[in-house]
């Protein structure tokens, strides 16, 4: 091989391997999320009532829910008890939600640099005036790798991580904000405990009075 095929040969090895990266970055960045899918998948749905269900009912419902709501703002997410974690789950079941990827540093709560976009579109979207007035829950979820105890608390500091720097970069008001950890209880696919969809956070719209027409 001549000095001549060499050297364009190092540069072809240099060129795929920049290539390579390149790729992988944007393969840890395609799981970022955009400002108007947060927005679209947490704006308050039209109301649909059944025949037995009147506004008298609707209004009982969602005095019974502030009133919950109210008993966990300013709460440290380690203060809530197993009963209102489930509560807090059963509520955010028929209220508009988002799962979102957002990965951490390894054993930590601190942001991966990958996940920031998705941050920040969140902090967009929660403030944007379409969601004002709306209380939002973040729930931190881990996979079922490592002991119980720990993902439990693991799971509780990744949401207070998502909480402050919402708070902090985009002017949310801190008791608008509650968060919840779950830990490995709510597996998003309980087949495979350890597939990385299971770390992930999800943010529901709790406040959907702005739904009925």
């Amino acid at each position: 091989m001549t000095r001549f095929d060499k050297f364009f040969g190092l540069k072809a090895m240099t060129l795929t391997a920049a290539l390579s990266m390149t790729a992988g970055l944007a393969m840890a960045g395609d799981n970022n999320v955009s400002t108007d899918k947060i927005l679209d998948a947490l704006k308050p749905k039209p109301a649909t009532r059944g025949l037995s269900v009147g506004p008298q009912a609707d209004t009982a419902v969602q005095a019974k829910e502030a009133t919950f709501l109210n008993t966990v703002r300013n709460r440290s997410t380690r203060s809530l008890s197993t009963g209102e974690r489930e509560q807090i789950a059963e509520l955010a079941a028929t209220k508009p939600k988002i799962d979102l990827e957002i990965q951490f540093d390894y054993n930590s709560a601190d942001i991966a640099k990958t996940s920031m976009a998705s941050v920040q579109a969140l902090g967009k979207a929660l403030s944007d005036p379409a969601l004002k007035g709306s209380t939002f829950v973040v729930a931190g979820h881990t996979d079922a790798t490592g002991g119980e105890e720990y993902n439990q608390g693991l799971s509780e500091r990744r949401a207070d991580t998502i909480k402050k720097y919402l708070v902090q970069n985009y002017g949310l008001n801190g008791t608008d904000v509650v968060t919840v950890g779950y830990g490995e209880t709510k597996l998003k696919d309980t087949a495979n405990g350890a597939d990385p969809i299971n770390r992930r956070v999800q943010v529901v719209n709790m406040d959907t009075k702005t739904a009925s027409k």
